[in-house]
């Protein structure tokens, strides 16, 4: 397979990325191998973790293994995680035991990484996964969970041979020029984390989607359970209700903000109960509604650009999502805090070249908001002239601008009532935001 540049290119603002990135290109080849022979020489730390939860999917990735580890949390188990992108810091990508790792920790498997790889090709999301694993085998913990970094099949990360649950976000179509272009080939690589006789937890999807996922969990003989026929979740008089196969559960809203989230949140609570049928509605409960996961409609009051948008009265929101589910999932959290508050929407928007630009902004057409398109510090991001012609060909007034705080001044201006205003696109963007004021770093 020809070798294709690394899905997201990160910001080398630590050393310790400034020094992996030096050794270790940012080209993929989509294969385990890699990751494989890594792990051998090191003993196969994988064997050593606790129950791993493995989640896919094209969106809600991020959100559901938040929930789920809050979840685990609110009953008091220690928690490894290994996400990915970094917004601002690369410590946010490994969570050891429930905290970030630290400088000192990742300076120290670097080294020991570095020299048991011994110049052996192996590329920056490889050798990330293959330190997250190191270290979480060095440090007891009660749960694991694992996020893909791209598709599942071929993934650094779809290296255990019997994850305790499988977990499958909604599938939509996404880094179409590695997984695609036909959704069934997405899906096919976002099912290739389904492993023999393992349960497999999924979210609603697409037929075509479902299709392939039911393909591979019946060959592998996987149990599977699907929202909306096993199970089910959905929002009624603000909380969260789930519906599993023996009970009824009556939760807390959740806490990150959105119609979506409630979905989120109920295929977490559904892969929780999966691990720990045992698990009541108290933990459960807790987990959901103390989930944080930044820049995902985050409500920004800190930093330099939310004190602009104090000053002339209005409310800033930051979100990550980048692909058409994403722009539908974001323009109905929008519609509704419109709803609730009726005032003028503007966007303020960056994103890589090679998303749907047209097909994100669409959803927002019935809601008018004045858009300004901006760009951001990679070379694979959109020009602002062409962000602007996808917003208009997708029915929307916008503009182009030079940098996201001109384009908050721009959208702050004016006589009329205080606008909301959500500055959208893409989690690498996003990142740069939260990265201006150290107030704003996730933690």
């Amino acid at each position: 397979m020809t070798p294709v540049q690394d899905h997201d290119p990160i910001r080398a603002s630590d050393a310790v990325i400034q020094r992996l990135r030096a050794n270790h290109p940012s080209l993929i080849d989509l294969t385990t191998g890699r990751v494989e022979r890594l792990l051998a020489v090191l003993g196969h730390p994988e064997g050593r973790l606790p129950p791993v939860i493995h989640v896919a999917g094209t969106n809600g990735k991020g959100s559901t293994v938040a929930y789920l580890r809050a979840i685990a949390e609110a009953q008091g188990l220690k928690v490894h995680a290994i996400t990915s992108p970094h917004l601002v810091r690369f410590a946010e990508r490994i969570r050891v035991a429930g905290q970030l790792i630290s400088d000192e920790r990742l300076n120290e498997l670097t080294d020991r990484l570095e020299a048991v790889n011994a110049g052996e090709p192996i590329s920056f999301f490889e050798i990330t996964t293959v330190l997250a694993i190191q270290a979480f085998a060095e440090t007891p913990a009660d749960l694991c969970i694992v996020e893909v970094g791209l598709g599942g099949r071929f993934d650094a990360t779809n290296i255990f041979d019997a994850p305790a649950v499988s977990v499958i976000t909604p599938i939509d179509y996404d880094h179409l020029e590695m997984l695609g272009p036909e959704l069934s080939k997405i899906a096919w690589e976002k099912a290739g984390i389904i492993k023999r006789g393992r349960p497999v937890v999924s979210a609603r999807q697409p037929e075509e989607a479902l299709e392939a996922v039911e393909r591979e969990a019946d060959d592998r003989m996987a149990p599977l359970f699907l929202m909306g026929r096993d199970f089910d979740a959905w929002e009624e008089r603000g909380r969260l209700m789930v519906q599993m196969p023996d009970r009824l559960l009556d939760l807390p809203p959740p806490s990150l903000f959105g119609g979506y989230q409630f979905e989120n949140a109920g295929l977490a609570v559904a892969a929780a109960l999966t691990l720990n049928h045992d698990l009541g509605e108290d933990e459960l409960g807790r987990g959901v509604a103390s989930t944080i996961w930044p820049a995902r409609f985050q409500r920004l009051t800190r930093g330099p650009l939310a004190a602009l948008a104090k000053a002339r009265g209005s409310d800033l929101w930051l979100d990550g999502g980048h692909n058409p589910h994403a722009g539908r999932a974001l323009a109905e959290a929008a519609s509704r805090l419109v709803d609730r508050d009726p005032r003028p929407l503007v966007l303020v928007t960056g994103m890589f070249a090679r998303k749907d630009a047209e097909g994100y902004f669409r959803p927002f057409a019935e809601m008018h908001p004045k858009v300004f398109t901006t760009t951001f510090d990679s070379p694979n991001a959109a020009t602002p002239g062409d962000l602007a012609e996808a917003a208009r060909l997708a029915g929307l007034a916008a503009e182009p601008v030079t940098d996201v705080t001109e384009g908050l001044r721009k959208a702050l201006g004016g006589s009329g009532p205080a606008p909301h205003v959500l500055i959208c696109g893409g989690l690498h963007f996003a990142g740069e935001v939260l990265a201006m004021s150290p107030e704003t770093w996730p933690s």
